[in-house]
């Protein structure tokens, strides 16, 4: 991917010393256009991020995720189709803010994240993480969370509660929920690897979107959450309340 024109490889070590030159330029210096920015953070093959630039020509899509072996698939079919609208960061999530300078960025998918069970300031819809997003996201920019894990979605769905966040939509079983409208339903049915082997268990698919204001200190929910029991083999089922924050 180092001959890869629309892959920037920028991994903590890195980016200490090599200062990212694009920060707040990436309309001018890559997509060369003002339509709104989406990153999909923890991209893993790419495949949701090129769909939604299929769809969606006049936005630009960033997926961002640190292993470049998966990512290759992504970029490498978006080189074959020349989808000018999308690019692919290789990096560490935990330093993001690096990347994008202030209100740069429109809208954030999370498809499928780690539930990080054990690690709420890995989680990456946890208040940690949200504060970091605030340093690029525009205010009331939406945040987009689809997921297998019953752990993550009760969380998040805390977290939103918690703090008050502009709750947009919220469905516990997303392929059989009634009344989303046509566009909405065309986005969500794009299915990532991980998804179709999900459903092939027969999980549901949970999906939820929010506003993240720029105002109000975020805190984390103070509650036990059920762990997912086919996440956590030999662990124990029910989350502690410092697991949880």
């Amino acid at each position: 991917m180092e001959r890869y024109e629309n892959v920037f490889q920028y991994p903590y070590s890195v980016v200490e010393h090599v200062p990212f030159a694009m920060n707040g330029k990436w309309r001018d210096m890559y997509f060369h256009n003002e339509n709104p920015i989406v990153l999909e953070l923890g991209c893993g093959k790419g495949e949701y991020t090129v769909e939604l630039a299929r769809l969606f020509p006049d936005v630009n899509f960033v997926g961002v995720d640190i292993k470049g072996a998966r990512m290759w698939t992504g970029a490498t079919q978006a080189l074959k189709e020349g989808l000018r609208n999308v690019a692919f960061l290789r990096t560490n999530i935990e330093i993001i803010d690096r990347f994008f300078s202030q209100d740069e960025v429109q809208e954030i998918w999370l498809t499928f994240s780690d539930p990080q069970m054990k690690n709420p300031r890995k989680r990456l819809v946890s208040s940690y993480f949200l504060e970091r997003y605030r340093k690029f996201l525009i205010n009331n920019g939406v945040i987009h969370l689809k997921t297998d894990s019953s752990f993550l979605f009760t969380y998040a769905s805390l977290l939103v509660e918690k703090n008050r966040l502009p709750l947009l939509f919220r469905t516990e079983d997303l392929y059989h929920t009634q009344g989303i409208d046509t566009e909405t339903q065309k986005i969500l049915s794009i299915q990532t690897y991980y998804e179709g082997m999900w459903i092939e268990r027969g999980l549901n698919i949970k999906y939820m979107k929010f506003a993240l204001p720029h105002e109000g200190m975020l805190v984390e929910p103070d509650v036990e959450i059920p762990l997912d029991e086919y996440r956590s083999y030999k662990r124990d089922k029910r989350s502690t309340k410092e697991t949880a924050k």
